[in-house]
This record gives structure tokens, C-alpha cells and sequence, in this order.
């Protein structure tokens, strides 16, 4: 499935031209990008943010204790 997505200044003009390019592919649909702002970024607070920020961890297996033991030879 593919979305053609339109950006509202541009609706007006280009979503009925791309419906009808479009009309005939049933894997495309047009559609009209109604967002007003990102939803991350709203409501935001320099302190809320630092307690909303993603905590990267490393989330590799801690070593086993001690040496390895020589490899046998045959």
C-alpha cells in the first residue's frame, strides 16, 4: 500500500489531480496531511523533557568472571 500524501497548503490544487492519476491503482491512495504540529514536541517543558528523553542502555551481556581457559591442541 502506497499513500500519496498531499500537504494541505497544496490540497486545493493537487489532490483532485492525483485522485484521478490515481484512480485506477488500487495499491495507491491520496490523502490530505491534516497535522497541525508534531505530537512530540507539543506540550514540552525544559524540565518535563529531560524526564520524557529516551534512555539508551547497553543492553549487551555483562563478561564472565576470570581467564579463558587455553585452547586445546590436537
Amino acid at each position: 500500500m502506497v499513500y500519496c500524501v498531499v500537504p494541505r497548503e497544496l490540497a486545493d490544487e493537487l489532490y483532485p489531480k492525483l485522485t484521478k492519476h490515481y484512480e485506477g491503482d488500487e495499491n495507491v491512495t491520496v490523502i490530505v496531511d491534516r497535522r497541525h504540529s508534531d505530537r512530540r514536541a507539543r506540550g514540552l517543558r525544559a524540565d518535563a523533557e529531560t524526564l520524557q528523553r529516551r534512555v539508551i542502555r547497553d543492553r549487551r551481556r555483562a563478561r564472565a568472571m576470570g581467564d579463558l581457559l587455553p585452547l586445546a591442541t590436537p
